[in-house]
């Protein structure tokens, strides 16, 4: 039996090692025509690395998701009418205007709100420090400025929303250190605003 000629087991480049990371196929071009796709190729890799590279240069800045739980019977806690500062107010009944159920103040519409914890530094210009929970309204519309929890290309982020010069929308982050970017959403980008921030709420101790 001949041992020349023929496929050898195990020869050439291992599957899923080249440029894309995936299996190979075989297909015939016009020979005039490989620089063509060589090309198109090439630009497509380029377009990926670059949004790639965008996405890491943006904080995904999302922890953990939680639903809220309305008790039947509200909770009640008093509510000064004056402005405390940094001192000792007096318990006294004159200053104590009215009660606060928590859960009003924070939610507006019980069905389609969720609490999530913020993760990383890119929102502390507006208050929004790691391990903060943010309150997420789902039902509201979001319009430029908003705090917005979006869906970029299947990641969760919290930025503020905005249009660039061009009209395409954009997400800001809020962290006057310059080491987070503005994210350019782009046509070929998975986008989507999934709620809107409306408020947050942290413990001390």
């Amino acid at each position: 039996m001949s041992t020349h000629g023929g496929k050898r087991e195990k020869a050439g480049r291992p599957s899923g090692q080249g440029t894309f990371g995936e299996p190979t196929k075989i297909m015939r071009i016009p020979e005039s025509q490989t620089g063509v796709v060589r090309n198109f190729l090439e630009a497509l890799q380029r377009k990926r690395s670059k949004a790639e590279s965008e996405l890491a240069d943006t904080e995904i800045n999302v922890e953990e998701f939680f639903s809220p739980i309305i008790n039947e019977q509200p909770t009640h806690l008093p509510l000064f009418s004056t402005k405390v500062a940094a001192g000792f107010p007096s318990p006294a009944d004159d200053y104590v205007e009215k009660s606060l159920d928590v859960s009003e103040f924070l939610i507006d519409h019980a069905a389609s709100t969720f609490f999530v914890t913020i993760k990383g530094e890119s929102m502390i210009d507006v208050g929004l420090l790691p391990g903060d929970k943010v309150v997420v309204d789902r039902s509201k519309t979001p319009a430029l400025g908003d705090i917005v929890l979006a869906v970029v290309d299947r990641e969760f982020t919290i930025k503020i929303y905005d249009h660039g010069a061009n009209k395409m929308p954009r997400l800001m982050p809020a962290n006057s250190s310059g080491a987070y970017r503005p994210l350019y959403i782009r046509p070929d980008m998975q986008f989507e605003i999934f709620g809107v921030i409306i408020g947050s709420f942290r413990r001390f101790k």
